[in-house]
């Protein structure tokens, strides 16, 4: 018997397929009851669930999902979506993004972070997991928008100790004024850009101060060969080693590529419970290599996933991502039974809520848990036919097939039309604030 409860759904979405992620077997002729921000039921269509809620939504032909985080990005780079194609990542940096993020004001950030959200939305995602800088604007624009979002605000010290304690003084300002805004939907994490722009004074203190805040650590580790090279030359050790010394790595610690790791690396990596974001997308675009997501695997760590910024990968499209991961793996090993379609689904649903340490909130649909769902329009003739969910979504499925987002228990896209900002505004706004800046 449905507890008297449910009878006062706030929203009730019927018909559906409801692909839980709690175990292997699809739900269909589904029905998810939701109350607040939180999912009440989940399970076998009841009708008398039906009877006193507040709206009812007709998923017919729809699958149901969690809703997909996206673990490793930075936003408002939007703005700088194809001005620097084809070029290695350190030229990519110093050569155009740095020079072009030298220029950015407080209001540039805020519209390429609305566009970054709406784009996120589109495409499935409800939570995002961000490093920039003037996070206080991203923070403003998800609010905004509707997202979910863990927010770090860049640190780069760069050889300049002052510039490395004035962007931590900033950031931990930012956090302490609006960490668990909206409803506890945007929240901090300390973002220390890398071993090779921070000094191990810098990342022992930003280490110290995350524990006082209570919030997690994003950091870049082992993106480039090159830059891997360059520290060992400097330190003596890896990035990783340098890490694990000094005492930063941890189970809070999201480690952003980790492509060139060694064996060594990797146990230590997977002796401290440090979450790896696998980002093969902007890997693949930027030439860096491949991480090595089965070794990973079979160490223990937990692995999720990521676009990467908008200007290296040029889509924040999960979708993609979840295929093309799964494809980069199978390449690399020779092998097609490596990282299946289920194994990836969860990288970008509960082995990333894991990794924000909200597991008990995000990642499956199940009762208790905050309602972020996501419905795809299977009659689209790409999803045709059905033989298994879980192969459809990573391999056939593209971020154009989703119809309706649900957020925190709220409808913030239906029918592909998003109900919180208006679409066309916020892209006129971001084109012409990308233009203007590389006119300045």
């Amino acid at each position: 018997m449905v507890n008297q409860y449910l009878f006062k759904a706030d929203l009730l979405i019927k018909n559906c397929t409801i692909i839980s992620l709690c175990d292997k077997k699809p739900v269909e002729n589904g029905v998810i009851a939701i109350k607040g921000d939180l999912i009440a039921f989940s399970g076998k269509r009841r009708r008398e669930l039906e009877k006193h809620a507040e709206r009812v939504i007709d998923a017919d032909g729809k699958v149901a999902i969690p809703g997909l985080i996206n673990c490793h990005t930075h936003v408002p780079m939007t703005l700088f979506r194809g001005v620097a194609e084809d070029k290695s990542l350190d030229k990519w940096l110093r050569q155009v993004i740095w020079p072009l993020e030298a220029k950015l004001r407080p209001e540039d950030v805020y519209y390429g972070a609305m566009l970054g959200c709406l784009e996120m939305i589109k495409t499935g995602t409800t939570c995002f997991v961000d490093m920039y800088f003037y996070e206080d604007m991203v923070a403003r624009a998800a609010q905004k928008v509707g997202i979910r979002a863990f927010l770090a605000p860049g640190i780069i010290e760069a050889d300049t100790p002052k510039l490395g304690e004035k962007m931590l003084k900033e950031a931990i300002k930012v956090i302490k004024q609006f960490n668990g805004i909206a409803n506890g939907r945007i929240r901090f994490l300390l973002g220390p850009h890398a071993v090779y722009t921070c000094s191990p004074k810098l990342l022992m203190k930003i280490k110290d101060f995350s524990a006082k805040l209570k919030v997690g650590l994003q950091i870049h580790l082992a993106e480039s060969k090159e830059l891997a090279e360059e520290v060992m030359s400097k330190y003596g050790v890896s990035e990783t080693e340098l890490l694990e010394k000094i005492g930063f790595l941890g189970p809070d610690v999201l480690a952003a590529h980790c492509i060139h790791l060694t064996d060594g690396d990797i146990k230590l990596l997977a002796k401290n419970e440090v979450n790896v974001v696998h980002n093969p997308v902007a890997n693949m675009k930027l030439g860096q290599g491949a991480a090595k997501i089965k070794k990973f695997i079979d160490a223990g760590i937990n692995v999720c996933l990521g676009t990467d910024g908008p200007a290296s990968n040029n889509s924040l499209d999960m979708f993609e991502s979840m295929k093309i991961a799964c494809l980069l793996q199978k390449l690399v090993y020779e092998d097609p039974s490596v990282l299946s379609a289920w194994q990836v689904l969860r990288m970008a649903t509960l082995n990333a809520a894991k990794a924000l340490g909200a597991e008990k909130e995000l990642g499956t649909i199940e009762t208790g848990k905050k309602a972020d769902i996501v419905l795809v329009n299977f009659e689209n003739p790409n999803l045709i036919p059905v033989h298994d969910y879980y192969a459809n979504l990573v391999y056939s499925a593209k971020g154009k097939d989703v119809d309706t987002v649900v957020i925190d228990g709220k409808v913030v896209m239906e029918n592909r039309k998003v109900k919180t900002v208006d679409e066309k505004e916020v892209i006129k706004k971001a084109a012409e604030t990308a233009y203007d800046i590389i006119k300045r």
